[in-house]
């Protein structure tokens, strides 16, 4: 039984740095942009300029 309690402590305390790890990375820091009506995205700017033309 002391094995099974230090078993789940051992989880239970390890669980969040586990959850932390998995955030790792670039992925979850790109966002997705889009423009209002007669814009468009440039992308060397990352701003919304009017569409030309």
């Amino acid at each position: 039984m002391k094995i099974k309690l230090t078993l789940a402590a051992i989880a239970l305390t390890m669980a969040p740095s586990l959850g932390m790890a998995m955030c790792s990375g670039d992925d979850h820091a790109k966002a997705t942009m889009s423009c209002a009506d007669g814009k468009v995205l440039d992308s060397a700017t990352n701003t919304c300029v009017p569409v030309s033309g």
